[in-house]
């Protein structure tokens, strides 16, 4: 079992707490009424799917409900960091 630090809660709980929600550091299109909807079903569907270091939203579903992001490595599960929604990552590239 793994135990998941919370940034907002500041203590690791049991993994059943929490839901991974994507890919983090998604951006929302600056102008919507001038999105193609290619563009959209770009933002709406299409993520990255890495081997090795991605960054991650999840949610404390059974805690504080918060969101947050995580580093996961995606061949071992390791998660490297946990950090609040806005933070930059400490490891991996973020865009």
């Amino acid at each position: 079992m793994l135990h998941i630090y919370c940034p907002h809660c500041q203590e690791h709980r049991e993994e059943e707490e929490f839901h991974a929600k994507g890919e983090a550091h998604i951006a929302r299109p600056a102008d919507p009424d001038n999105t193609t909807d290619e563009e959209w079903g770009d933002y709406l569907y299409f993520r990255k799917n890495p081997k090795g270091l991605h960054q991650e939203m999840w949610v404390h579903a059974l805690g504080c409900r918060k969101f947050f992001n995580v580093t996961r490595d995606t061949l071992t599960y390791k998660i490297l960091e946990t950090y609040k929604i806005g933070e930059k990552p400490q490891h991996g590239a973020s865009e």
